[in-house]
């Protein structure tokens, strides 16, 4: 195993062999070696050593990609020392993270200073850094994905120099890097766009499938966010509409969120998953009775508390963008491909919403964009049930989730984004010798 040259402060190196996972379990690697930096100095020295060793770097976030994205072949970057805000700047509006900075601590410590970003996923166990690299994203008529909300990064190129970037400052590589896919470079710090905390006024209310889908474009425009589930094997949804608010501050009860975001949603739904995993013949049911647990709420909390919930539940997923145009007709032929086949599928599947925005390869680049996701719980099958999805995704058009299972590579993507070539000619001129690459980035984006 190669020594290293930086000194303790970077932390110790694994043993040669020790294993990666992610949250997921679906996805392992073996580095030739794992550090942890405690400063941008310090990864900036482990890039230069990495390229003296002629080994490729890839930093891992919290592991919640399904893909291989984050999957390192030589060196394995942990960035749990570079957490924490670096700075925020009131009168331009804006907060400096480091890179290794979860979701959940930034958004609590924001919330502290009477700040928030304008939109989030659903879940805050991310890395600022990972989440934005692949792509994360809310659901919003008008406010885009996180990356969307970055003003400037920090990037150590591959010779281990560090590159700052901004719509003013290297805009082409800002252009790019916002969503990198660890291709371009490491991130070792963001700078998002913020704005005084405010209230979300939440209600969500079952409603069948025919109706959502029917006056979609209705709920679409009548709410700043809006998503759906839908229940396989049943005609039942659950519809979340979020908008802001002048107040009172009214939370859900804490038995209540107890009940509905712990109680149901994890610890029932685990037990369901689990039963159906064992008896498969038991899912339809089981999907009718789920899909009626849930009942109508309304509540009114900071942004945090009513965008993002606790997703403990593990499962494997394929998230495609659609034209939003396109987005009913393809989960209308979900819908009937899932009732004519032998599918069981017990996880409900999620449709948001996004704006176009400018950013090379998001999956919004360009066009308003509706996103469909499919899951499957951790253990069960899922070829089929992907595979007849992602035909259909592809057919109008779609774009797969860069930290989400598909199967599509360079040639396509190519076609599916009229920016393509402007992204890989970036990385040809930061990343000549792919010092950033992996088996992923290779089938995605070309050798």
């Amino acid at each position: 195993m190669a020594t290293t040259r930086y000194g303790a402060h970077a932390g110790k190196d694994r043993a040669k062999g020790s294993v990666w996972r992610n949250w997921a379990g679906n996805v392992t690697a073996r580095p030739v070696r794992e550090v942890a930096p405690a400063s941008v100095d310090e990864l900036c020295a482990v890039v230069r050593e990495a390229a003296e060793d002629g080994l490729p770097v890839k930093p891992v976030g919290s592991g919640h990609s399904f893909t291989a994205a984050a999957a390192a072949e030589g060196v394995l970057i942990r960035p749990d020392r570079l957490r924490g805000i670096r700075s925020i700047d009131r009168e331009a509006k804006t907060v400096t993270v480091e890179a290794g900075t979860r979701l959940r601590d930034l958004n609590v410590a924001l919330a502290r200073e009477g700040l928030s970003l304008t939109n989030m996923g659903d879940i805050m166990e991310q890395t600022v850094a990972g989440a934005t690299s692949t792509g994360t994203h809310g659901t919003g008529r008008s406010s885009a994905a996180i990356a969307a909300q970055i003003r400037g990064l920090e990037l150590v190129t591959a010779d281990g120099s560090l590159l700052t970037c901004s719509e003013k400052e290297n805009p082409d590589v800002f252009a790019a890097a916002r969503i990198g896919l660890g291709a371009l470079g490491v991130v070792s710090a963001l700078t998002f766009a913020v704005e005084p905390l405010f209230l979300l006024t939440a209600h969500d209310e079952p409603m069948t499938f025919d109706r959502v889908t029917t006056t979609f474009d209705e709920l679409h425009a009548a709410n700043e966010h809006f998503e759906f589930y839908w229940f396989p094997h049943t005609d039942n949804c659950h519809t979340l509409r979020n908008n802001r608010s002048t107040g009172p501050l009214a939370p859900t009860g804490r038995f209540r969120g107890w009940f509905e975001d712990e109680f149901l949603s994890n610890g029932v739904f685990q037990a369901v998953n689990s039963l159906g995993r064992a008896v498969p013949a038991a899912v339809p049911a089981m999907a009718r009775a789920s899909s009626r647990a849930l009942s109508a709420r309304t509540y009114t909390d900071i942004p945090y508390k009513v965008f993002t919930s606790p997703r403990r539940v593990k499962m494997i997923e394929m998230e495609y963008a659609l034209p939003r145009e396109a987005l009913i007709d393809a989960l209308r032929e979900v819908k009937a491909m899932v009732d004519r086949s032998d599918l069981r599928i017990s996880f409900p599947v999620e449709v948001r919403t996004a704006p176009a925005d400018d950013i090379t390869l998001s999956t919004a680049s360009g066009r308003e964009s509706g996103y469909i996701a499919v899951h499957t719980y951790r253990g069960m099958p899922f070829g089929e049930y992907f595979a007849s999805a992602e035909r259909i995704f592809t057919a109008h058009g779609g774009r797969p989730h860069w930290g989400k299972l598909h199967t599509r590579d360079a040639d396509y993507f190519a076609a599916a984004y009229p920016r393509f070539g402007e992204f890989t000619a970036t990385r040809d001129r930061l990343d000549p010798d792919r010092r950033f690459t992996n088996a992923y980035l290779r089938r995605v984006l070309g050798d």
